[in-house]
């Protein structure tokens, strides 16, 4: 079963993985940065500014600023936690093995520290599975994992791999509240990761976050964070600009109390920022 995070919490904050990795709980994920020199500045400029966490995927087409980012960081590799993913197309046991190699060359590392399932690409992510279990135990990938996967997909998991997902990351926010996933993955001893822990934005302007923010000084985006943060959820926002960097960082000086919790946690709509068209594909 995962354990509880410790409090307080800061941008150094990590939890164990079921592979016996520490994972920041805090870090930057890149969908949707613009290719080039942009994308690579804002790398760089967050890990200057203490993250430690970058999220990827073949998908962004942008492995290769995230590499460059990190090369040219001076940090040592083994500081940083690096996560990238197989693309639906990618999957399959020979696909799989193929794809993580050209991940590994674009970002111009030896290893990722987890390597995830982007989605469970329907009669294909089982082989896929297969293939992440012998680059993990090639050293390829230190943890491995899934994305978007939904109870029934995790339990199929179960019934043929005796070894659990490290991280199924997930939309996951007040406005999308799976307490049943978070608790099955909790008991299942895997870890939740959020992507669009802002709704990119969209529900900024929503009366209550924008009342408990301003009870605390913040603003609605850090009360997001904060809030999957104290469920133990790793949150990894997106941001470019050195402005919002820092905002995204700024959310360990400050708690939600546990009445902010729950009106939080009653804010559930199942809204999602994925096309429902995309996402039924994957049901």
């Amino acid at each position: 079963m995962v354990e509880d995070i410790a409090m307080p919490l800061s941008i150094t904050s990590t939890v164990p993985l079921n592979s016996g990795e520490a994972m920041p709980l805090f870090g930057l994920g890149t969908f949707r940065m613009p290719t080039g020199a942009a994308t690579e500045g804002a790398v760089h400029r967050a890990l200057t500014l203490g993250y430690r966490l970058l999220d990827t995927a073949s998908a962004y087409g942008n492995e290769a600023e995230v590499g460059r980012a990190i090369a040219g960081s001076g940090l040592d590799r083994g500081t940083i936690f690096l996560t990238t993913k197989a693309w639906v197309d990618e999957q399959g046991y020979d696909e799989t093995r193929a794809a993580c190699r050209r991940s590994l060359a674009a970002l111009r590392t030896p290893y990722v520290d987890l390597y995830l399932l982007h989605w469970p690409a329907p009669g294909r992510w089982p082989e896929a599975w297969r293939a992440l279990l012998t680059l993990q135990e090639s050293g390829l990938c230190r943890a491995i994992g899934v994305s978007n996967f939904a109870i029934h997909h995790l339990e199929a998991l179960r019934e043929i791999s005796v070894v659990p997902p490290a991280v199924n990351q997930v939309e996951f926010n007040p406005f999308r509240y799976d307490r049943d996933l978070l608790a099955y993955c909790r008991d299942h001893d895997i870890r939740l990761e959020a992507y669009t822990p802002l709704t990119r934005g969209a529900r900024f302007t929503h009366p209550v976050l924008k009342r408990l923010a301003a009870a605390h000084g913040k603003t609605p985006a850090q009360t997001l964070i904060r809030w999957g943060l104290q469920h133990g959820v790793i949150e990894i926002p997106k941001a470019t600009s050195d402005a919002h960097l820092r905002e995204n960082a700024h959310v360990f000086d400050f708690a939600l109390t546990d009445d902010d919790m729950s009106t939080l946690d009653a804010l559930d709509e199942q809204y999602t920022v994925v096309n429902p068209e995309w996402r039924a594909k994957f049901a």
